[in-house]
């Protein structure tokens, strides 16, 4: 009897250490590693940081994110990876830029396609938008949120007035399908060079021009070395916030709730910044920065990439762009 009790005593002992372990573990709670190449300053960053600080507020300091930024950890293609293997719990990336793995998002990427923000979340909330977050499952991967990063413009070293004006000019591009077919298409030779190399490139005449939203263009401090700017409205950029599926699946019905309403919360803080920031840039790029700005005439741009929309409906399927842009 007396060894009986004994063994009953140590086997108590052990399940109460392994339930003050756990218990332990739950108290550390939950921390994040968000991954991103924009640098602090940037409304994108400015809306991972409001992200971060809403989900520590909503889970009472339970969640939590550690924010590497200016693509310290990799570049967005390897943080993606990364993603996917849970090397990295979350990163971002331009929405369209992931046509890369997902070909059909070619088509929400082109240029001209989508008239603004709220255009795009309805396109999102769409057949086709469930159809490339199905995608994106199938690759281990959660969509937690597409956010506005503004309207991209071109920048340069010589006016351009018109269409013609980019015949031959060497324009800096991501490695994004949809920019280089539309530089091609108007003219430009397509230079994809690295983000974190493009000051550089500009400012030693490696390329002559680049594309990219007002907040970005003043955030990497283009205007030092670019002092024309044509007001081309040719894409809307978003960013896609992607966690790891197997992670977000391990948060509880509540924790959840908290994280989509940190993610929304965060997309709003950098959509307000961008707002009131591309209604003011444009004056600050005039006034302070003596930037000459040129207004070309659109419909030239866009009946340039006609023959390339066709293109790509005889692959994709008739209609396949044409109902996105018709979206109401």
């Amino acid at each position: 009897m007396k060894k009986m009790l004994a063994i009953l005593m140590i086997v108590s002992l052990f399940m109460f250490v392994g339930c003050s372990d756990k218990k332990k573990g739950n108290d550390e709670g939950i921390v994040l590693s968000l991954g991103t190449q924009e640098n602090p300053g940037n409304p994108l960053h400015t809306g991972y940081e409001a992200f971060a600080e809403k989900l520590s507020e909503l889970s009472g300091g339970t969640m939590t994110v550690e924010i590497y930024a200016s693509s310290q950890l990799a570049t967005s293609k390897e943080m993606f990876d990364q993603v996917m293997t849970d090397e990295l719990d979350m990163s971002t990336a331009g929405y369209p830029d992931m046509s890369y793995i997902i070909p059909e998002l070619i088509l929400v990427g082109q240029v001209y396609v989508v008239r603004d923000y709220e255009h795009l979340l309805k396109i999102i909330d769409s057949d086709y938008g469930k159809m490339i977050d199905k995608k994106f499952n199938d690759l281990g991967v959660h969509v937690a949120g597409v956010w506005y990063s503004g309207v991209r413009q071109t920048t340069s070293n010589r006016p351009l007035n018109s269409i013609k004006d980019f015949k031959g000019l060497k324009l800096r591009t991501p490695q994004v399908a949809s920019l280089i077919t539309f530089t091609e298409a108007i003219g430009a030779s397509a230079s994809p060079i690295a983000f974190s190399e493009l000051y550089l490139a500009l400012q030693t005449g490696q390329v002559e021009a680049q594309e990219n939203p007002l907040s970005t263009i003043e955030g990497q401090k283009i205007y030092e070395v670019q002092k024309f700017l044509a007001i081309t409205d040719h894409f809307l950029a978003s960013a896609a916030i992607f966690i790891n599926n197997d992670k977000y699946n391990t948060f509880t019905d509540e924790q959840k709730t908290w994280f989509n309403e940190a993610i929304m919360y965060g997309g709003e803080v950098s959509k307000k910044i961008f707002d009131e920031e591309e209604d003011s840039l444009i004056d600050k790029f005039k006034n302070e920065y003596g930037i000459t700005i040129t207004y070309p005439d659109l419909q030239a741009f866009r009946d340039a990439m006609i023959p390339y929309y066709e293109k790509l409906e005889k692959e994709y399927g008739e209609n396949s762009i044409s109902s996105l842009v018709e979206i109401q």
